[in-house]
C-alpha cells in the first residue's frame, strides 16, 4: 500500500461490538486498530462500536466516549474523507456483522469509495488460521487427558453454522479432545457438556473464549461464580479432577491481528471476490459420465463437508452437468440457483435437500443435507443463494473446477 495518500482523505474506520472491559478492549481492539494503523500509514485509523448499550455504558461510568457507526459514518462524511474503508472485527457474518453490511450499502452514495472488509472466520483459509492459532496457544494444556472447550457467542443467523465447520475442522486435524459450545446458540452447554463427558475418558477441563475480546460472556458466563457458569457447571458434574479457564480474546494474538490486516488489504484492492479465469473448458469437452469436482463458495460458512475435501460428485449426461454437494450439517434446507430476491418469488424452482452419511476419519458418522446442483459451465462464477432454518436467504457465489473422471 501506498503511503503518498493524503491520510486527510482516507480513513479505516474499524467497528466493533464494543466492551466495558477496558483493560480487555485495548488488548485486543486497541491492537487490531495499532496493527491495522502501522500497516496502513497513509490512512488514519477510526474507532465505532455496534452496541449502543456498551457506548453508554462506557460515557456514563468512565465519561469515555465511542462513536455509533452511524456516528462515525457522518462524522468522515464531514471530515471530507473520500475513501473509507469498513473493517468489522466480528468473528463471522452473524448478525452484527449484517447490520454494518447494511449500513455500508446505506452510505455507498456519500463517499467516493466505501468497501466493507471480511469478518475473521470469512474463508477456508481463515479457518485454517484460526484453527492453528488456537492450538497453538492452548498447547500447554493439550495432552489426552484434558478437554479443550472453546466458548463461542453463538448467533440465531445461519451463520451460526460456523462453530460445528469450526468443531469438524478440529476433528480433520487430529485434535479430538477440542470441543465448541456457545451462550446463546447451539451447541448449548447441556450438549457440550454430554459431547465432553461421552467423547473421552477425560481428567481436566479447559475452558477458552472462542471470542475476539474476552468481556463479559468470558468473565461471567464461562468463568464466573454463578452456578449457571460454565465453570460451575463443568465442576457439578463431578467428572473432572480439575476445570482450568484461560481468559483471553483472540484479538490480543499477532496472528489473528494480521488476519484482519489482511481482510483490510483485500477491501481496498477489490480483491475479495477475485475469480479466476485460467480455464475455459466448458460441459462439451466433458464426455458423459462420473467425475470427482471442486467444488469452492465465497464463504467458510457454505461449503463441502471436510470429509469430502472440498469436492463433491459431477455427473455429465446429454451434455448437461450437475454436481452433488454434501454439507456441513442441517442447517441449509434449500438452495436456489440466483439470487435471493428472486428465490423469495412465486413459483421459483428451490433446490430439495437430500439426506446423505458422511464418515470422517475417525470412524464416526453423521448425517448431513446434500444438494444436486445444476452446473451450466466449468471454471465460471455463478449465483447459488441459500436460506437455513431461521429462513432468512443469502446470496452467494459458487464455481465447479478441475473433473477428474470417476474410476
Amino acid at each position: 500500500m501506498s503511503t503518498t495518500v493524503d491520510q486527510t482523505k482516507n480513513a479505516i474506520l474499524v467497528v466493533s461490538f464494543g466492551t466495558s472491559y477496558n483493560d480487555s478492549r485495548e488488548k485486543t481492539i486497541g491492537a487490531i486498530e495499532q496493527d491495522i494503523a502501522a500497516a496502513f500509514p497513509g490512512w488514519s485509523v477510526r474507532r465505532a462500536f455496534t452496541s449502543r448499550m456498551i457506548i453508554k455504558k462506557l460515557k456514563e461510568r468512565d465519561g469515555y466516549h465511542v462513536d455509533t457507526i452511524e456516528e462515525a459514518l457522518d462524522c468522515a462524511v464531514k471530515d471530507g474523507i473520500r475513501r473509507l474503508i469498513l473493517q468489522p472485527t466480528h468473528l463471522m457474518d452473524g448478525n452484527e456483522y449484517m447490520k454494518v453490511a447494511e449500513m455500508a450499502d446505506a452510505w455507498q452514495t456519500k463517499f467516493e469509495c466505501l468497501a466493507i472488509g471480511v469478518p475473521l472466520l470469512y474463508s477456508e483459509s481463515d479457518i485454517q488460521s484460526v484453527i492453528q492459532v488456537i492450538t497453538e496457544d492452548t498447547k500447554s494444556f493439550n495432552d489426552e487427558q484434558t478437554a479443550i472447550c472453546l466458548m463461542g457467542h453463538g448467533s440465531d443467523a445461519d451463520a451460526n453454522v460456523i462453530y460445528s465447520d469450526f468443531q469438524q475442522k478440529l476433528r480433520a486435524t487430529s485434535h479430538r479432545n477440542y470441543y465448541i459450545g456457545t451462550v446463546e446458540a447451539d451447541p448449548t452447554l447441556e450438549q457440550l457438556l454430554e459431547q465432553v463427558q461421552s467423547g473421552g475418558n477425560y481428567e481436566k477441563v479447559l475452558l477458552q473464549p472462542l471470542m475476539v475480546v474476552a468481556g463479559d460472556h468470558a468473565n461471567n458466563d464461562m468463568a464466573g461464580e454463578d452456578e449457571d457458569s460454565w465453570l460451575s457447571q463443568f465442576n457439578a458434574s463431578g467428572k473432572f479432577d480439575s476445570v482450568d479457564t484461560q481468559i483471553s480474546g483472540l484479538g490480543g494474538i499477532k496472528a489473528i491481528q494480521d488476519l484482519y490486516v489482511a481482510h483490510t488489504k483485500a477491501a481496498m484492492d477489490g480483491n475479495d471476490a477475485a475469480v479466476s479465469e485460467e480455464s475455459e473448458e466448458t460441459a462439451g469437452t466433458l464426455e458423459d459420465g462420473t467425475y470427482e469436482a471442486e467444488f469452492d463458495t465465497d464463504s467458510g460458512m457454505f461449503h463441502v463437508n471436510e470429509a469430502n475435501d472440498g469436492k463433491g460428485i459431477l455427473t455429465v449426461k446429454d451434455g448437461k452437468m450437475t454436481i452433488h454437494i454434501s454439507l456441513v450439517s442441517k442447517n441449509i434446507v434449500n438452495l436456489y440457483v440466483g439470487k435471493a430476491a428472486d428465490a423469495q418469488k412465486d413459483g421459483a424452482e428451490l433446490l430439495q435437500p437430500t439426506t446423505d452419511t458422511i464418515t470422517y476419519d475417525d470412524g464416526s458418522t453423521e448425517e448431513v443435507y446434500g444438494f444436486d446442483v445444476p452446473v451450466k459451465a466449468l471454471d465460471e462464477t455463478f449465483d447459488l443463494a441459500l436460506v437455513g432454518t431461521k429462513g432468512k436467504w443469502y446470496d452467494h457465489e459458487v464455481s465447479v473446477s478441475d473433473p477428474v473422471k470417476a474410476e
